[in-house]
């Protein structure tokens, strides 16, 4: 038999779009950023010119919106800039993302795949994340029955809905089993968990379950321990990272541990840690979440309990600086040598008027 001729009714006319810009890039972007950029991308597919002007009046932006979001994507290396001897813009070179060593985490990563066969429920592994499974009707019934209090006939699927002030979806149950049997969460952990993220008006599952991912992850088992514990999308993350400089990131896993070790292991208030951070920026710009943390074990080390502390050690610090100034400027001056004019102080707090007296009086 000869060779397969394969041929297709119809194309789609589409563009294609890096899943990474979709994981890593599109979150912090504005609406008016990301719309450049994808009609640059647009355009670079289709083969056809444009211009910071026809990119303007296309989304009813100003050019100079136009020209913000191109330099933010040049910030962000996803694209060059070609200017001409006035400063303008004469052309766009848009990276490979692919190629760019620069990445956060992917969709995939933060994402437990669901596999086709639903396996037995296995007893919790300390440290490790199950996957999630999926469950049957039989399945699915067995699990509100176990979890449906005696007293007043309300199951867990209640609760959540209560929480949410909507009905659940077959995903939605799925999660709630997935977090109760294979991340094995208490009544009263999952309970506390509706109630963290509802505060926080985050009622969507799939960040629920992120959330019991992460506390899984920290060895989190009570109420109390969970709200000690920052997570990477917990408000309290984001002001220190803003503290640090780090606007505009997502925190990463190892940004997250360190300012769980400030808040857990060392127990420091905000205050505490806000002041270490300050100093920090005003210390270095590398490496600030390794200089913070050698202050705040410091702090830890001397005993530091209150912000009060801290000022208590700075003024004992600017003690021993003065007395240490002090007596090297009397070294300095001389005042063990043998040589009767360098006992005088050369400074310029000397009394002339009571010098004058003795020179008088010998």
């Amino acid at each position: 038999m000869g060779a397969l001729t394969i041929y297709q009714d119809s194309y789609i006319n589409a563009t294609i779009l890096s899943n990474r810009f979709i994981d890593y890039y599109m979150t912090d972007a504005n609406d008016a950023q990301l719309k450049v950029y994808l009609y640059l991308v647009r355009m670079m597919n289709a083969h056809l010119e444009t211009s910071v002007g026809d990119i303007a009046d296309r989304f009813n932006y100003t050019e100079k919106d136009v020209l913000r979001a191109l330099k933010y994507w040049k910030d962000k290396e996803l694209l060059d800039l070609d200017l001409d001897e006035n400063g303008s813009v004469t052309g766009v070179h848009l990276k490979n993302i692919c190629q760019l060593e620069k990445m956060g985490p992917t969709v995939e990563s933060t994402h437990m795949p669901q596999p086709v066969a639903a396996p037995q429920s296995a007893a919790p592994v300390e440290g490790v994340i199950p996957i999630k499974p999926s469950y049957s009707a039989s399945q699915v019934k067995a699990f509100k029955a176990s979890h449906e209090s005696p007293e007043s006939g309300i199951d867990i699927f209640y609760l959540a809905e209560v929480y949410r002030k909507k009905p659940l979806s077959p995903s939605d149950i799925s999660t709630i089993i997935y977090i109760c049997e294979e991340l094995g969460f208490s009544d009263e952990m999952f309970d506390h968990l509706l109630q963290y993220c509802t505060e926080r008006n985050k009622s969507d599952f799939r960040y629920i379950e992120k959330v019991a991912i992460s506390w899984k992850e920290a060895g989190v088992t009570t109420p109390e321990e969970a709200d000690n514990l920052p997570g990477k999308y917990d408000r309290k993350v984001y002001e220190i990272m803003r503290q640090l400089g780090k606007t505009g990131n997502t925190p990463t896993k190892t940004e997250v541990s360190y300012i769980n070790r400030w808040v857990c292991e060392y127990g420091f208030a905000d205050d505490i840690i806000l002041e270490a951070c300050e100093r920090t920026v005003l210390a270095t710009e590398k490496n600030r979440f390794q200089y913070a943390d050698s202050i705040l074990k410091n702090w830890k080390e001397k005993g530091v309990g209150k912000i009060s502390d801290v000022q208590d050690l700075d003024r004992q610090h600017e003690k021993k600086s003065s007395a240490k100034t002090s007596s090297g400027d009397r070294s300095a001056a001389g005042v063990n040598s043998s040589n009767g004019f360098n006992r005088f102080s050369q400074r310029g707090d000397i009394d002339f008027d009571e010098l004058e007296k003795k020179i008088v009086k010998n």
